[in-house]
């Protein structure tokens, strides 16, 4: 589900109704817990959480002109997503969420990659969701984001 916008605003106007309040507390969640250095911004139709040039200046390495990512959220076609790019990172905190989400939600975890599919809006786990954005900050990102690529050009 492509939504051409331009700012979250607009984008919130445009996605359905019931996901409207649902993706603003869901952004509301991500920046109170947002571990200081990522940085919102709104781009190619969703909230993306980034890590700027001034702190990583070499970029994402599909394309150096872009910020490294983190987290993004939008509105798709049958669900609200949550893109965590560092939960398969990171084994201990995908064990730990899976096994939080769990207690929280009783419906089975909907994910694949780094998307986290809600297609129930009353059933996101807001506080389970806030716990996972602490978990991992700036730097912890950057290096094990730098040891991933380091690995890869080995096997190339």
């Amino acid at each position: 589900m492509r939504i051409a916008a331009k700012t979250f605003k607009e984008y919130l106007e445009q996605v359905p109704a019931e996901r409207r309040e649902p993706l603003q507390k869901l952004r509301e969640t991500i920046k109170e817990n947002l571990p200081e250095g990522f940085e919102e911004r709104f781009a190619e139709g969703f909230i993306q959480y980034i890590v700027p040039f001034e702190l990583y200046p070499e970029g994402y390495h599909a394309n150096p002109k872009e910020p490294l990512p983190f987290i993004a959220i939008g509105s798709q076609k049958n669900f609200i997503a949550l893109y965590h790019l560092g939960i398969y990172a990171f084994k201990d905190i995908l064990d730990w969420f899976t096994r939080e989400y769990s207690q929280h939600v009783p419906t089975k975890l909907d994910m694949g990659k780094s998307c986290i599919r809600f297609k129930n809006v009353n059933q996101i786990p807001y506080n389970v969701i806030a716990e996972l954005v602490r978990k991992i900050s700036v730097s912890m990102w950057i290096e094990k984001y730098e040891s991933a690529i380091k690995k890869n050009d080995k096997n190339i």
